[in-house]
């Protein structure tokens, strides 16, 4: 695996000290290292299984088993973002972002992309990656088509109480939740909010420029609207069959376009 010397020598410490752990049954590494878009600023992203007898165990120590492979700087639980099993650090100095994330040995057949297995104890997650194929998460267009018109009007509400930052915020969320996932369907990756954009989708890439705003309420009108135009011909590109919720798009839009005009 061609990795940045940095990530290549935090590897190489710490394998040997995680194989020294006889709960541990393997290790495997997901992420933009396993893929042709890494760089120095990559994060490694290891999957750390462990057998199912132990896992209660070994997840009360995660910490301190963090400390004992790498040089832990700091490090936290990933519920934010819905995975509790993550351990998030840093490690270092120099510093480099390490996700460890814990598996029982049992679950790790459930995933979305096929990992490099670093180390296998037993040849027990080669063989799960043969009998047992990724499932590639489905992206709901309906999912998201019930809910975008009450989404722009709760935009347009902001935006009308002159609440700016909680309008660009906004518009943050519709380009991760609704725009980078259309995006990335539009060319075939699976759909990851915004990441990689740039690189997979760069055509795209640039028409999400007009949500854009600074801090100025035009500005942030315009960005609603060019979010909305974005939406209409997006979704409806694909041959995906979609319920549209065209009372609530009327409804919507004349609401915003009311509230872009007050500030004229």
């Amino acid at each position: 695996m061609d990795v940045p010397s940095l990530h290549s020598q935090f590897l190489s410490d710490a394998l040997p000290r995680i194989r020294q752990d006889a709960r541990m049954v393997g290790v495997a590494i997901t992420g933009s290292l396993v893929g042709d878009r890494h760089d120095v600023y990559s994060d490694v992203d290891l999957i750390l299984v462990v057998d199912d007898e132990a896992y209660d165990a070994v997840m009360r120590e995660r910490l301190a088993l963090v400390g004992s492979w790498a040089s832990l700087v700091a490090g936290f639980t990933g519920e934010h973002v819905g995975e509790p099993r993550v351990i998030i650090t840093l490690v270092g100095p120099p510093l480099l972002h390490v996700d460890f994330k814990f598996v029982r040995a049992s679950d790790f057949a459930e995933r979305t992309e096929d990992p490099e297995i670093l180390w296998d104890r037993d040849g027990l997650l080669s063989g799960v990656l043969v009998q047992q194929p990724p499932v590639t998460p489905v992206f709901d267009l309906q999912w998201i088509e019930d809910r975008f018109w009450i989404w722009v009007h709760y935009g347009a509400t902001k935006l009308g109480r002159g609440e700016l930052f909680e309008t660009i915020s906004f518009l943050t969320y519709l380009r991760e939740t609704v725009l980078g996932p259309l995006a990335a369907r539009r060319v075939g990756a699976i759909p990851r909010g915004v990441r990689h954009l740039e690189a997979i989708a760069p055509e795209e890439a640039r028409n999400i420029l007009a949500t854009l705003s600074g801090y100025d309420r035009h500005e942030a009108g315009r960005a609603l609207l060019a979010t909305v135009d974005l939406y209409r011909r997006w979704s409806d590109a694909g041959g995906a069959v979609v319920e549209r919720r065209h009372h609530a798009e009327k409804l919507a839009m004349q609401y915003l376009q009311d509230v872009i005009d007050q500030g004229c």
